[in-house]
């Protein structure tokens, strides 16, 4: 009986098996991503495989951000190999393959395709797993999916990858247009991007949107906020999530800073940002990465949310899931403008403009829309992460026929 079969392993109580290749890596990003929280619904009454991201490229001096951390995280990650992390979920595991992350030549992207496949067999053979739903996040792993046995493919498009600054674009663009022909199923977060890519889907794509964890993101009384927060003077500004340059606009949070120097402006995630620029203001509070548990108690410390993004292609069919945690949390939340906030903007102010993000932020402040909170929560609640996660299952296993196996047009390389 091989490890992982009937009686040693996780089993299933029911359903497809689904192999996810995950845009983050399980052990060291944050763990609110949407790969991440459907896999952990789905594997309530299923086997799970979550397999780490491969990555779009080699970390480079010069071009990439904090490369030494990112290759010793990502090393630690590889040597964890394959885990159950979560006790009360025995079906979900997760596995870090060995990557080559070049992919700009076919020859490397073929070596590294074969690589990752053999690894990801050999966890699959494990843990009993075959014929699985196969999920694709990020767009480098259809190298690897595409000779795979599986029950069906669905790519699911919760960014634009190819906006990546760090990415090849061509090549990038290339493996999404791929993953666009040759899935059975789209999912997207995005409607502006789910209509940019509409002649390439037709009625394979269908829009699922975004969860929130609806009982972990709950508001938290003053005695449960962690100590460093509840010593932070209010009125409190804050922001939870990446600090990522290529997202957040850091000349807006240093004028709102600035600007708004009776208010402190708390910053909790990891960054790639210098973050010394904020030095000289005593009223801004960088605390870095906490762990996702606590993240509901250090938001609940909040007077007002914001979400200061970049106006860039990323962030324009971007749906970021923040969104819904801050309103489960009943707080208000100002936003700069992208377009999948039209259907949140009877609960969102949105700031067109810095002055105008600004003077929206004092505005808040000064308790101007404060008593809504209730109402708020209450607009997210249908939106847990089961339902997501019972809508992706609905749609991807309602074809029984039998095995998807790869066509020669599916195992074209783009």
């Amino acid at each position: 009986m091989r490890p992982g079969g009937a009686g040693t392993g996780p089993q299933a109580t029911g359903g497809a098996a689904y192999v996810c290749f995950a845009a983050q890596d399980w052990w060291y990003h944050n763990r609110a991503h949407s790969d991440f929280q459907l896999m952990r619904s789905v594997a309530r009454d299923r086997k799970v495989l979550v397999v780490n991201s491969i990555g779009m490229r080699m970390p480079r001096p010069g071009v990439s951000t904090h490369v030494t951390r990112r290759l010793t995280r990502k090393l630690r990650s590889i040597a964890r190999l394959v885990r159950h992390p979560l006790p009360d979920l025995p079906g979900f595991a997760v596995v870090s393959p060995v990557p080559l992350p070049l992919y700009r030549w076919p020859l490397t992207r073929r070596l590294n395709a074969g690589l990752v496949r053999v690894q990801v067999r050999a966890a699959m053979w494990w843990l009993g797993i075959s014929d699985p739903v196969v999920v694709v996040t990020l767009p480098t792993a259809w190298d690897v999916v595409r000779p795979m046995r599986r029950r069906s493919l669905v790519f699911n498009r919760s960014d634009r990858h190819s906006a990546f600054p760090e990415a090849d674009t061509a090549s990038i663009e290339a493996l999404e247009s791929a993953l666009l022909e040759h899935a059975d199923h789209v999912l997207y977060v995005s409607r502006a991007l789910m209509t940019a890519e509409a002649g390439s889907t037709g009625g394979r794509a269908w829009f699922i949107d975004h969860g929130v964890d609806t009982a972990h993101f709950r508001r938290r009384p003053p005695e449960e906020w962690p100590e460093d927060v509840r010593a932070i003077p209010g009125p409190r500004i804050g922001f939870f999530g990446a600090l990522d340059d290529y997202l957040v606009d850091f000349d807006l949070l240093e004028r709102l800073a600035t600007e708004l120097p009776e208010a402190s402006l708390v910053l909790i995630g990891d960054s790639t940002h210098p973050m010394e620029r904020f030095a000289h203001h005593p009223n801004v509070h960088w605390l870095g990465a906490r762990p996702y548990e606590s993240i509901p108690a250090y938001g609940s410390a909040f007077d007002v949310a914001i979400m200061p993004w970049l106006d860039n292609e990323w962030i324009r069919h971007a749906n970021p899931i923040k969104l819904k945690e801050y309103l489960a949390l009943g707080l208000p939340v100002v936003s700069t403008d992208f377009a999948e906030l039209d259907g949140y903007r009877d609960r969102v102010r949105v700031g067109t403009t810095p002055d105008d993000f600004i003077a929206t932020v004092r505005s808040l402040l000064a308790g101007n829309g404060l008593d809504a909170s209730h109402t708020r929560r209450t607009s997210v609640l249908p939106y847990s992460w089961d339902s997501r996660a019972a809508l992706l299952v609905s749609r991807t296993e309602e074809r029984t026929e039998g095995t998807h196996r790869p066509t020669s047009a599916a195992v074209r390389t783009p």
